[in-house]
């Protein structure tokens, strides 16, 4: 029997990078938070890092998977530099109220769900560090404490 993964799953804003209102929607606004140390410990403990994020404006049209793939690289740039490498990034692009109701948004687990697959990942292992209830409640639906 294979070994599986343990992981840390951080939402994105308000957790790595500042918030701003209701969406981050231009890199010179994207404001990294310096929580290097801590992700770092986790690294080194052996967790894979791996970001779960709602985008819904993306579905909105308040800004482009391009520019919202820069804001990633942007973070993976910086927290590289502070020896922090992040695993993978999911993100859900839906909004309910311009998309529809979709298995990804968060507090639905579909997000943490597709990495604890890709990644062998045991979920009672791993966990979820989020700002908001939808964050506990997604990480509460897919195993994760």
């Amino acid at each position: 029997m294979q070994n599986k993964n343990k992981a840390v799953f951080l939402d994105r804003d308000g957790v790595l990078n500042r918030e701003m209102g209701d969406y981050v929607c231009k890199l010179e606004d994207f404001h990294v938070l310096d929580n290097f140390e801590a992700l770092k410990t986790l690294q080194d403990k052996g967790y894979l890092l791996i970001v779960a994020t709602n985008q819904g404006g993306l579905a909105k049209g308040w800004y482009t998977e391009e520019i919202l793939g820069q804001m990633h690289q942007h973070l993976r740039d910086v927290y590289h530099a502070h020896g922090v490498n992040f695993t993978d990034f999911y993100y859900c692009p839906h909004h309910p109220e311009f998309t529809g109701d979709c298995d990804c948004r968060k507090p639905k687990p579909g997000l943490l769900l597709r990495g604890i697959e890709k990644y062998n990942i045991d979920p009672a292992q791993s966990y979820f560090i989020g700002d908001r209830d939808r964050d506990v409640e997604a990480g509460t639906l897919a195993g994760v404490t």
